[in-house]
């Protein structure tokens, strides 16, 4: 039973960190090149398009996690250790000491994933759809 806590200490210590670094992205007394290294980051983990195709395996997925941990460790030592330490305070605060108590912030955070897996649902949707239309239409103008 120990190991399965010490994960679950690990994860709210990886989610308060990551929210600790949203909130010293809000704070005004952050550097604009930590922001924008932030947002770099961000933008190249969750952007389709990968330096390293994630299908090829090990590698794919690597330079995404090598990314992320080596632009974030540089934005946080760009960030202001006072702004940083009072981030990582409200972050612990907000998150909570145990993950049975419940938090608005996991709760927003559920409601923005839903939001984004909705989103990405209806756009391949509407692709799929499109690309229906323009078979139809190749397979229309083939027989005239």
């Amino acid at each position: 039973m120990e190991p399965i806590k010490n994960i679950m200490r690990q994860g709210r210590s990886l989610w308060a960190e990551i929210y600790a670094l949203y909130l010293a992205c809000r704070d005004p007394r952050t550097p604009w090149y930590a922001k924008l290294l932030l947002a770099g980051v961000v933008a190249l983990v969750v952007s389709p398009i990968d330096p390293i195709p994630d299908f090829i395996p090990v590698i794919g997925v690597l330079d995404d996690i090598v990314i992320a941990r080596l632009g974030t460790a540089l934005a946080i030592r760009m960030i202001p250790k006072e702004v940083m330490a009072e981030c990582r305070e409200k972050a612990r605060n907000a998150i909570g000491p145990s993950s049975s108590e419940p938090s608005r912030w996991r709760s927003r955070c559920m409601i923005a994933a839903v939001v984004v897996a909705i989103g990405c649902l209806l756009t391949a949707l509407v692709s799929l759809l499109i690309v229906g239309l323009m078979i139809l239409l190749i397979v229309k103008l083939a027989h005239n």
